[in-house]
């Protein structure tokens, strides 16, 4: 049995993004939702009324996480997926920090004024017999050691997980850094893979960015078997574009 996994950052909304704020390109966010049809999707960057727009527009998808702020609300690390395929087992929200179960809590340090966090959930899809963890996360843009601790808490609540995981997110960082090497190199042990190794780049900046500077900062990581992974194309349409990111897929074995 496969599945399709996509991690999408969809770029916070915000006014100053002109023709390219949320609710500009929320069609074409959606045109990709619907072409892809992925299985289970980790959304990053979701603020609140963004999250209301997804929950309102994606019918077929049952949505689940919070936002990474004291108070639950703020830009969540959200998990999508098929209702009629997927069941939810349990969900568990963790904050990047050394009191991961305190909302808002950070590492201090040189990470950004910013919590940040990943969601996880246990997840059966309906034709499979074991469940999978499915795992969201965005790690801090300003720091080095935040995103280097944010992978060493992954990786250690990974390691205590006895199902096939996923993990998905905009990691803020290339493939060369210690923070994501940290990360394909601790999970080895799992027989993990970056499922998305050959997929660069990622982050082009609504098109702002040259060729030569874009960067892959997006990631897949599994110890599942991995089919094939590609990156959906996000050439602009009338001044358009889907987002900030390219969003990656993946075609995964569950057995």
């Amino acid at each position: 049995m496969s599945i399709k996994v996509m991690t999408f950052n969809l770029r916070m909304h915000t006014t100053g993004d002109g023709i390219n704020a949320f609710f500009n390109r929320i069609d074409r966010v959606l045109q990709v939702i619907n072409e892809e049809a992925p299985d289970v999707i980790g959304f990053q960057e979701v603020t609140d009324e963004m999250r209301s727009k997804l929950r309102e527009e994606l019918k077929n998808y049952t949505i689940i996480g919070c936002g990474r702020n004291t108070d639950y609300h703020d830009e969540a690390m959200i998990i999508a997926y098929l209702t009629s395929k997927i069941e939810l087992i349990s969900c568990e929200n963790k904050w990047l920090s050394p009191a991961p179960d305190i909302p808002g809590s950070r590492y201090g340090g040189d990470q950004s004024g910013c919590p940040r966090m990943y969601t996880s959930a246990l997840l059966k899809h309906c034709d499979v017999k074991k469940p999978f963890r499915f795992i969201n996360t965005h790690l801090d843009h300003c720091g080095e050691m935040a995103r280097y601790l944010g992978s060493m808490q992954l990786v250690q609540a990974i390691s205590q997980m006895n199902e096939k995981f996923v993990l998905t997110g905009d990691f803020n960082a290339t493939p060369d850094t210690k923070e994501i090497k940290l990360i394909t190199e601790a999970l080895s042990f799992k027989n993990a893979i970056d499922c998305s190794a050959d997929i660069e780049p990622t982050f082009h900046n609504f098109g702002k960015l040259p060729p030569e500077k874009r960067v892959k900062i997006d990631y897949i990581f599994t110890d599942a078997r991995c089919e094939g992974c590609y990156k959906i194309d996000d050439t602009p349409i009338e001044g358009k574009y889907y987002s900030d990111h390219e969003a990656i897929c993946a075609i995964l074995s569950l057995d």
